[in-house]
């Protein structure tokens, strides 16, 4: 379940893509908390479906010659999600370059307390894997969709 929401994040000018997960058994450890890797996870899902809802899938982007691999990923664990618990991912694209898109993350529980925050930096690949400036269709697509909503 995802959608757009208008609310202003305190650390970014951006609007946030919202998007719900419930843990799941296989999701947590044998305290019954969700197992850190899985954060990760859910930042994958989520930024996977803002870039579809907006109109670019992953798939549409190969097609178009253009990867976004992660070259750095961190997520701080500020408080514990437990097994069943549905929390939202909060997603913002921070920044684009030519060379990189940062993208920042949010978890919030269901009491809205933030449980976990963070980002992915990504660069700009063609399909052999060498790195390349982002072309001049996705720079204008990521001002126009998430840096200058109107």
């Amino acid at each position: 379940m995802a959608k757009w929401d208008s609310t202003r994040s305190n650390q970014s000018t951006l609007d946030a893509f919202r998007y719900k997960v419930r843990a799941r058994y296989a999701d947590v450890d044998g305290m019954g908390v969700v197992y850190h890797s899985r954060y990760l996870e859910w930042f994958e899902a989520a930024r996977t479906e803002m870039l579809r809802e907006a109109g670019l899938s992953y798939r549409e982007l190969i097609k178009l010659g253009v990867q976004l691999p992660v070259i750095e990923a961190r997520c701080r664990y500020l408080r514990s999600v437990h097994y069943d618990d549905v929390v939202e991912i909060r997603t913002q694209i921070n920044e684009v370059t030519r060379a990189k898109m940062r993208i920042g993350y949010t978890v919030f529980g269901s009491d809205e307390e933030a449980k976990a925050e963070g980002f992915s930096l990504h660069c700009f690949i063609n399909t052999q894997g060498r790195a390349v400036r982002a072309p001049e269709f996705l720079l204008s697509f990521f001002q126009t969709m998430f840096l200058n909503p109107d």
